[in-house]
Order: structure tokens, then sequence, then C-alpha cells
């Protein structure tokens, strides 16, 4: 691979034959906060889907410090269910529940997605593809041919694709979607990626409920200074009618986020 080359390939999920996904190990990791009223659900549709697969795996639920009881309903569904088990953290966000699900992870690739499933599950054998086939990391993209957005208000769509356009002008040129929380990650690429991380990273940052940061593109700058291939898949992704999102304090944190994402690559913290 030539160093600092990335390819951002746009692959078509019906093209993808997801028989032929290789049997490297998976640890699925699922950020909560204060999810209570869903995440049993959620849990068992990830229990089931990761059951039928023919390679061995692990679900990890990081409980983000909630008040809700998240923690406590995802360990009583643990207790019965071996390939499940929960990790409480102090509430630090997204981002630190994120970290800490995939430091703890100990399979060979390393994946997250969002507590409501908005993208489904089945789409991991179309990022597990694209790594078989060269990828260091693949990410759920909700651009590109055969991508669509399910029930998404005009105007968040409109916001995300300004957003989008800040991005790729200042540090990622060519990548559509960051912000779809599904991607993989080969391990060693994360882990190596995660020792150079800097949103977030300290226990001393002061989080206050849901936060919905630009820790993603971090993560995928840092992977393109690495010289990292990063493929991105279309999926079919659903919005949801709970979401935490709040539209304009989330985009100034996206914004400040990028900024700063800004700053450290251009002082060379991410080579």
């Amino acid at each position: 691979m030539v160093g600092g080359q990335t390819a951002d390939v746009q692959a078509e999920a019906h093209a993808i034959d997801a028989g032929a996904t290789s049997l490297a190990s998976l640890s699925l990791v699922i950020p909560a906060f204060n999810e209570a009223a869903r995440i049993a659900h959620t849990l068992d549709a990830a229990t089931a889907y990761l059951a039928d697969q023919p390679y061995d795996s692990e679900l990890i639920l990081v409980d983000d410090g909630g008040t809700d009881g998240t923690g406590d309903v995802a360990r009583r569904f643990a207790e019965h269910h071996p390939r499940a088990r929960v990790i409480s953290i102090p509430h630090g966000g997204k981002a630190a529940a994120i970290r800490a699900g995939m430091l703890a992870a100990s399979n060979d690739h390393l994946v997250f997605c969002d507590a409501d499933l908005a993208t489904p599950l089945r789409y991991l054998d179309h990022l597990r593809m694209m790594v078989e086939q060269g990828c260091d990391i693949a990410i759920g993209s909700r651009e590109g041919i055969g991508a669509r957005r399910v029930g998404e208000p005009l105007y968040r769509h409109l916001m995300g694709r300004v957003f989008n356009g800040l991005v790729r002008l200042l540090v990622l040129p060519g990548i559509q979607d960051t912000q779809c929380g599904f991607k993989l990650f080969r391990r060693d690429a994360a882990l190596s990626i995660l020792s150079r991380a800097r949103l977030y990273a300290e226990s001393s940052v002061t989080v206050s409920g849901p936060r919905v940061t630009a820790f993603d593109v971090e993560l995928l700058v840092i992977a393109r200074r690495l010289g990292l291939r990063i493929c991105s898949v279309p999926v079919v992704w659903t919005y949801g009618a709970h979401s935490k999102v709040h539209p304009a304090r989330d985009t100034w944190h996206n914004v400040r986020d990028v900024l700063q994402v800004r700053f450290n690559d251009w002082r060379g913290y991410y080579r």
C-alpha cells in the first residue's frame, strides 16, 4: 500500500455476496446513554443476528453513565446471553463510550453502531467484505449509489450536507458521510488510531446530557495520516423519531470539533 494513499470506495449493497465474508471474528460495540426503553430490543436483535453468523463474535454494550437504568437492563440481559457483556463508564458522551468499548474488544474486526440500530446489522456483511478485499476501515454512508435515508426531516438533511461540506473542505476531501454511526475497523487499525485520538480522550472533559460530536471525523483523519484505506459502503438508514440530536447545539459542538481536528492535524499530532 502506498503511504498516505486512501481510497474511498462506493460499493453497491446488492453487489456484495454476503456469503463470501471472511471468518474473522467480530466485536460489536453499542454505546448507550439513557436507552432503557429500547435497549432490551436492541440487544435481543443484535445477539440474534450475531448468533446466526458463521464467525466468532461478542457484543459490548457501553453504558455511558445514564440515569434511567440502561446499565441494569443490559446486565440482566447479559446474564442470560454469554455473547453479550456490559461496560459502565462515567458519563463522557458517545466518543468516550465508543473508545471504552473498542479498547475492551478482543476480536479481529471492531465495529460500532448506534443504539437504535438505524443502520440494519445486515450491512455488517458488506463492511466485512470490503475489509476482506483490502480496506482497513469500512464505513456506512448515507450518500452514494444505493444509499437511502428514511424519514429524515429536510432541515436535518440540509444541515448535515452543509456540515459535510465543511468537513470535506477542511480535513477530509472525498468522504461524503463521516457521521453515520456504523463503522468497522481492523483491530490493529483501530488501536493505532485510538492511540493518537485527542477529542474527548481525557476523563477530565465535562460532558452533560447526550453529546453528539465529530469524533468520527478525527478517527478518519488519523486513518488517512497513517496511510490506511477507508472504504464507504452505501446503506439504508432510518431516522429515529426519538433521536437525541439537538440540531443547533450539536452542530456547534461538531463544528468546534472539526476546527480542533484541523488544528491538531496542522500541528502534526496525528502523524
